[in-house]
């Protein structure tokens, strides 16, 4: 039997009991060692993630060790991992494009089938990776910054282009971060002082401001008048997310990181006049988990930083309440298994 924390059902969340999965033939069973908190998992504790149902084993942010393995595979046991979870079909249209991030039959794990807030998780081994000269905390963090890597790339960031980041949490973060290493002049938008403050301390943003009733001039001031090459909406507002369109410089690339149930809506004369490009990005492919965990080696992500808050498997559902709160401060938690 193992530990297993399980949100049974919106502001529910209770430590229980179940069997240790066993592995199917082309799995690999992963003994849990860190699982990080996110936007998504707080989402499914307030009962506004459309796209699971109750009761859920949440958590998609995994590192662990490898227990068992296939035969012929290239990992072994006591191999430190992480895991892609974005389990992709393989065989619809969107995977035989590469596009396996938006797979028209994706399981993700912690939303459509239970996740990692358990000590043993059985992963089909081409999802599995090992974590080779990182730690198991940074090789927890790897999605979340993985997304931020991804929505870059869909952006085509180019060395000396001006980026706008708006939403200051922990995806916003990672785009800022790939933005910047991309050679992007980065400026970030958010509404906590906290977040700010955060980004010029340990992003080394060139740019953090706060919303305020001036922020458009000092938009136009940081970008020399010429607004934004590249813009990236990380907020989960829709108000924002339609405010956006004004930042984009003519010939500007827009990215939704957020996804909202809501209506967006912009102006079309003025969005043909920049000729702008409006796009999705949604979670990342093996390329950019890749590059996050190159950056990590090399030694140019903070994630000693990122993560503030940490707590056990068994404390988690004491816990989880208080990291929801703005004034906890929380940027990224993880969960020791």
């Amino acid at each position: 039997m193992m530990n297993v924390v399980v949100c049974e059902q919106p502001y529910r969340l209770a430590l229980s009991r179940a069997e240790i999965p066993i592995r199917g033939e082309d799995e690999v069973l992963i003994r849990v060692r860190r699982v990080g908190i996110c936007g998504t998992d707080m989402h499914i504790v307030r009962g506004v993630q459309p796209f699971l149902s109750y009761p859920r084993v949440m958590g998609h942010e995994l590192a662990g060790e490898v227990v068992e393995a296939p035969a012929g595979s290239s990992l072994a046991k006591d191999d430190a991992v992480y895991v892609m979870p974005y389990l992709s079909c393989g065989r619809c249209a969107p995977c035989r494009k590469g596009l396996t991030n938006c797979c028209a039959n994706i399981q993700v794990l912690g939303v459509h089938r239970d996740g990692a807030l358990a000590e043993y998780l059985a992963v089909p081994q081409r999802f599995v990776c090992k974590a080779e000269g990182i730690s198991l905390d940074e090789a927890a963090m790897a999605e979340f910054l993985a997304i931020g890597a991804h929505a870059v790339r869909r952006a085509a960031v180019k060395p000396g282009e001006r980026a706008l980041v708006v939403g200051a949490g922990p995806i916003g973060m990672a785009a800022a971060l790939f933005a910047q290493a991309d050679g992007a002049s980065v400026c970030v938008v958010d509404s906590r002082a906290d977040r700010i403050a955060f980004c010029k301390q340990h992003l080394g943003a060139e740019h953090a401001l706060l919303v305020s009733d001036r922020l458009e001039d000092e938009l136009l001031q940081v970008s020399g008048g010429d607004l934004f090459d590249a813009a990236f909406d990380a907020t989960g507002n829709a108000d924002a997310m339609s405010a956006g369109f004004d930042h984009l410089a003519h010939g500007g690339r827009y990215v939704f990181l957020s996804i909202v149930t809501d209506r967006i809506s912009f102006s079309d004369p003025d969005f043909h006049r920049r000729e702008m490009t409006l796009m999705a990005s949604r979670n990342a492919t093996l390329t950019d988990f890749d590059r996050v965990v190159r950056a990590m080696r090399e030694g140019r992500v903070p994630t000693q930083a990122l993560n503030t808050h940490r707590t056990r498997l068994d404390t988690l559902p004491e816990v989880l309440p208080t990291w929801m709160l703005p004034e906890t401060g929380v940027i990224k938690g993880i969960v020791e298994c």
